[in-house]
């Protein structure tokens, strides 16, 4: 019966979790790099379950790629900044992620 379904990442649709970016920005991230840690670890914890290993380095590189930018136009960013001029410089470096 579909009443009997639990969801354990309702929430994961919607917004990131206030409060891990709140944790993060308290320890002197950013919020656009909190933001983008956030999202990184959302997707690599899903990424990590594909079994073939050169598929999940592909799509882990693929999303690495999407969150510095390199995948969108400015109307299609992340980030979302005010700027479409603006430069986009995080304090993260991705290659060691």
């Amino acid at each position: 019966y579909a009443d009997d379904v639990k969801c354990s990442h309702g929430a994961t649709v919607g917004q990131l979790d206030e409060d891990a970016r709140f944790y993060l920005q308290s320890r002197g991230i950013g919020r656009d790099n909190a933001q983008m840690l956030l999202m990184y670890a959302f997707a690599a914890d899903i990424v990590d379950k594909i079994a073939i290993p050169q598929l999940r380095n592909r799509i882990d590189d693929l999303v690495k790629k999407r969150l510095r930018g390199e995948l969108s136009s400015c109307e299609q960013c992340v980030l979302h900044c005010n700027s479409k001029e603006q430069k986009v410089a995080f304090e993260i470096d991705m290659s060691r992620i």
